[in-house]
């Protein structure tokens, strides 16, 4: 596990002055992914959140060598940096170790940019993919995403007379990523740091392509008090929303199991995203979402071998 005395030793990489939103959780990944690199680093990032409030030109928050790529080919970019200090290496121009790492967000890895992360992940590329999952289109306007979960209010996906939020069950990207057989896949949550830093260090030492989702709620879209971004990462832990896990060469691991296992209502109550299905005529919706949950938590509870 992390070691919190070391990591509060290391230079912060990631400067405070930037434009991220007051309780955004992007941030504090941010951080908490460089705290966990013990070699030099290159950073790439699709157009996101992340992206246009620390990059604002002609200012920057990285300490750190940064890229910015178009909304769907991060993975793509990565991709080209890393062959090329591979071939820098072998021909003697460059020496030392170099981890890379790129980050993008829900509908830039879910959606617009999977291609581009499944030729990475497929050509066994050594680098790490974060996604920062908020679970919507932030930053262009609260679009409803393929992260996006039933019954949520989105913009493209209203909640008023003919429909009650997206209507479909989210994507689970994370299964998509195992299929791809890479050597490291993760889940984990801002609120539990010592968790997510964790599956960094273990992402960054593993020999070839890694690849962690990380749930980020966003205060914007999701509609809650800025105070309570790490309580609802640790909420959608305890109703088993957002399990947090990880399958090393394909062998399942579940990081954490909630000594009670708390109703979805509870992660779902403080959010103004959800607050048309407390009416009487939609509690079938919150009926279906619990079933789904249920459903998910069950099969991966299998598939690391331990009972319900």
């Amino acid at each position: 596990m992390a070691n919190l005395k070391e990591l509060c030793k290391k230079e912060d990489l990631l400067t405070g002055g930037h434009r991220l939103c007051s309780g955004c959780g992007a941030g504090a990944i941010a951080r908490q992914v460089l705290l966990a690199a013990d070699t030099p680093v290159v950073i790439g990032s699709a157009t996101g959140c992340l992206e246009v409030s620390t990059t604002i030109f002609p200012y920057s928050a990285w300490k750190v060598p940064f890229i910015h790529s178009a909304f769907e080919n991060a993975g793509a970019t990565m991709s080209g940096v890393e062959s090329a200090y591979r071939s820098l290496l072998k021909q003697g121009k460059l020496k030392g170790d170099i981890k890379f790492i790129t980050f993008g967000g829900d509908g830039g890895t879910y959606d617009i940019g999977l291609q581009s992360l499944s030729g990475a992940m497929e050509r066994g590329h050594k680098m790490l993919y974060i996604c920062y999952n908020n679970e919507a289109y932030m930053n262009t306007g609260i679009q409803r995403s393929g992260a996006t979960p039933l019954g949520a209010h989105t913009t493209t996906a209203p909640a008023g007379k003919v429909k009650q939020g997206k209507e479909q069950n989210r994507k689970d990207l994370t299964a998509i990523m195992v299929a791809h057989e890479i050597p490291y896949v993760a889940q984990s949550v801002v609120g539990h740091w010592n968790d997510f830093i964790s599956k960094v260090q273990k992402a960054l030492a593993t020999d070839g392509p890694s690849f962690i989702n990380v749930l980020q709620p966003c205060r914007l879209g999701w509609a809650y008090k800025p105070e309570d971004t790490m309580v609802l990462g640790r909420m959608a832990v305890e109703t088993c929303m957002w399990p947090v896990y990880e399958v090393v060469n394909g062998e399942y691991k579940l990081s954490m199991k909630p000594k009670e296992k708390k109703p979805i209502v509870e992660f779902l109550k403080p959010q103004g995203r959800f607050k048309h299905l407390f009416k009487p005529e939609n509690k079938g919706i919150l009926d279906a979402m619990q079933i789904e949950v249920d459903r998910k938590w069950e099969k991966l509870l299998k598939l690391c071998g331990q009972a319900s």
